[in-house]
């Protein structure tokens, strides 16, 4: 378990197209593995930037990972990566042998390109380095701005959306934001938007604030299902399923419930999204933050959270856990 291992990890579950769950679990194991000072979040976007896309795999492709199972699997994918460069191959594995030497026998792509399960209408299972389903710096990008002090994860999948803005609509609940799609409040602030565009905040669903950072599948999916999938982006401290596509930006740190910026987000303020840049922010100026931070401190506008009302393993939970920025581990 050592940082090359760490980085040979993240390159294929980017190739892969994995999930946002992967920052969290890395941070976690390299804890855990007396890592943390060289296995952080900035070694996402280090390595992550130059990996394209290859896994044509749901839910931006046709195809599974039982499909990818019947042509190779994963080290067909380590293969192709390795051949180009992208891979540590001297990493010391489970098998007593390296990278390199365990995918000796392994088919390359080319080879597995002459199985009928590649020539498939809908595209391959897998495409290569040469020409990938999407270039690399598409797919998991990390952030940072006033919005998200520390970080932040966007979910591309293959999308190009270089910039997106839009006025905020902001909800203290996971389940308020799916009632706000299904009842048809968010189409009606999104045909007021000047820009066509809408930002739902979700907050206080960190690991503090739920407790327990839940995932936002709910209110993703409906946005699909509304049709709103490029004209609405989800912005949360809580985290997307693997299933979640559209504009998603989750892991927003400091969370809420940790007195982060986007706990002090207002219906109506400009929330920009800039994938190229690795920016989220919201337009209102550090004064006017400070302000509303000290208003919320104060109690006033305060409103009882869930994670105030934890007890029992909940409590200790809440009281132990650290932020998404380290991977929400309890020590």
């Amino acid at each position: 378990m050592t940082p090359k291992a760490f980085e040979n990890a993240i390159t294929v579950a980017y190739a892969l197209g994995g999930s946002t769950n992967l920052l969290l679990h890395i941070l976690a194991l390299a804890r855990e593995a007396g890592l943390a000072d060289e296995v952080g979040m900035d070694v996402f976007n280090r390595v992550g930037s130059h990996v394209p896309l290859l896994g044509n795999l749901s839910p931006h492709g046709p195809w599974h990972m039982h499909n990818l199972d019947t042509i190779g699997g994963v080290p067909v994918v380590m293969k192709e990566l390795l051949s180009h460069g992208l891979l540590h191959g001297d990493c010391l594995t489970v098998t007593g042998r390296t990278v390199e030497e365990n995918l000796r026998d392994v088919p390359s792509l080319e080879e597995v390109n002459q199985l009928p399960e590649q020539q498939q209408k809908t595209g391959p299972v897998l495409f290569g380095l040469d020409a990938p389903l999407a270039p690399a710096g598409r797919h998991l990008t990390v952030l940072s701005g006033n919005l998200a002090e520390d970080s932040a994860v966007l979910k591309l999948s293959g999308k190009d959306i270089p910039r997106f803005e839009g006025p905020a609509l902001c909800f203290d609940d996971e389940d308020d934001a799916f009632h706000a799609i299904v009842s048809g409040r968010v189409a009606e602030a999104l045909a007021a938007s000047d820009s066509g565009r809408l930002v739902m905040v979700i907050r206080y669903e960190g690991p503090k604030g739920s407790p327990g950072m839940p995932e936002m599948l709910s209110p993703g999916a409906a946005l699909i299902g509304a049709g709103f999938g490029s004209e609405v982006a989800l912005v949360t401290d809580g985290r997307y399923s693997g299933a979640s596509h559209g504009v998603m930006v989750g892991h927003v740190t400091p969370e809420a419930a940790m007195g982060g910026a986007i706990a002090f987000v207002l219906d109506g303020d400009v929330v920009s999204i800039d994938g190229a840049q690795g920016r989220l922010d919201v337009a209102v100026s550090e004064e006017e933050l400070q302000a509303r931070r000290e208003a919320f401190e104060s109690g006033a506008q305060l409103p009882l959270r869930k994670s105030q009302q934890a007890t029992g393993l909940l409590k200790k939970y809440h009281d132990q856990v650290r932020s998404a920025h380290y991977g929400a581990v309890t020590h």
